[in-house]
């Protein structure tokens, strides 16, 4: 999995998030220390449970900073996931990163 910083608060991911690579992901979630978090997932074509349960830490590692984390970009298959397993309802999901830009810009929050 490759992790690329786009901008402040801004993490791109590339490659499947798997229990292989959920401790770089993890350690690149908890040096972003901007209130609210975007994790652009356009280039992950899949997770598996080991990944579910990284971004559902990281959730509540960030809810309790008073944090907020929002995804996008998830292709059919990783969002199957999250209504399968019932967390899409916990993270602020955008359909594009410029999506999720322009709402936090437009709500003066990011």
């Amino acid at each position: 999995m490759q992790i690329e910083r786009l901008d402040h608060g801004v993490l791109s991911f590339r490659g499947p998030l798997t229990m292989e690579n959920v401790p770089p992901f993890l350690n690149a979630v908890r040096r972003e220390g901007a209130p609210t978090m975007i994790l652009d997932f356009s280039g992950v074509p899949y997770l598996d449970s080991s990944g579910l349960g990284s971004l559902v830490s990281a959730y509540t590692s960030c809810a309790k900073a008073g944090r907020r984390i929002a995804i996008t970009g998830l292709n059919q298959r990783v969002q199957k996931v999250f209504e399968i397993t019932k967390v899409e309802n916990i993270f602020l999901i955008f359909p594009t990163l410029s999506d999720a830009l322009e709402a936090f810009t437009n709500s003066g929050t990011a």
